[in-house]
């Protein structure tokens, strides 16, 4: 899986730090952008795919071995036993839950996509409580999560944020940013959304000679 800090050199954070500092410069609004390397630990399809290679396992081994064998006392018994598919299913199952751990788009593929953006809502509102982007004064807060297993972004406003810009404007800045995502333009999009919603909130949540910065001027990262 793609640690976020591996991503996100100390550089690429020091240039979307200068982005936030830049875009509440024309705000009273306090942005926070956050990447984290998965939203969701989902076990359950590590075990899938192992369950899937396990199954492939014995089903070649069984076209490939399986017959009959004379017994002592001329009986005559499968060539694998029950041992032998247990051992097959169980080995093959362990490879796969390890190659579904290496391999983050395998294990994506066993994923139902409601599933990604459930565990990427949830991590959002999460980081929106515990990072006091909700706390803000006169709560202005917005966040801006980006989650890069599930290749997902979220925008999440505050009240007065919400009311002023608007969810649609939400929406737009958030498909801009994941279309830049999909492109693996990671820093551009995210310094480039940061403009754009600091120019769009100073038209709608002008900065006043009294604002204060509340929430740090930096990216926070979660691997």
């Amino acid at each position: 899986m793609t640690r976020a800090s591996k991503l996100f050199t100390e550089e690429a954070q020091q240039r979307i730090a200068g982005s936030v500092t830049q875009a509440e410069s024309h705000t009273s609004a306090e942005l926070l952008p956050v990447v984290a390397g998965s939203s969701g630990r989902y076990d359950r399809a590590e075990d899938i795919v192992g369950l899937w290679v396990g199954l492939g396992a014995l089903g070649v081994t069984w076209l490939l071995v399986q017959g009959v064998e004379a017994a002592p006392w001329g009986e005559l018994r499968p060539t694998l036993g029950l041992p032998s598919v247990v051992g097959l299913v169980l080995g093959g199952w362990v490879v796969g839950v390890l190659l579904a751990h290496l391999l983050p788009g395998l294990r994506r593929l066993f994923i139902p996509r409601a599933e990604l953006a459930e565990e990427v809502d949830k991590a959002a509102r999460q980081a929106f409580f515990d990072r006091r982007v909700h706390h803000t004064e006169g709560a202005s807060g917005l966040l801006i999560y980006v989650s890069l297993f599930e290749r997902r972004a979220v925008l999440l406003a505050d009240a007065q944020v919400l009311e002023k810009l608007g969810q649609p404007k939400l929406d737009a800045l958030c498909a801009g940013l994941v279309e830049e995502l999909k492109q693996g333009a990671y820093v551009d999009g995210l310094c480039r959304t940061l403009k754009q919603a600091g120019l769009a909130l100073g038209e709608v949540l002008p900065r006043q000679g009294d604002d204060r910065d509340e929430l740090p001027n930096a990216l926070a990262v979660v691997d």
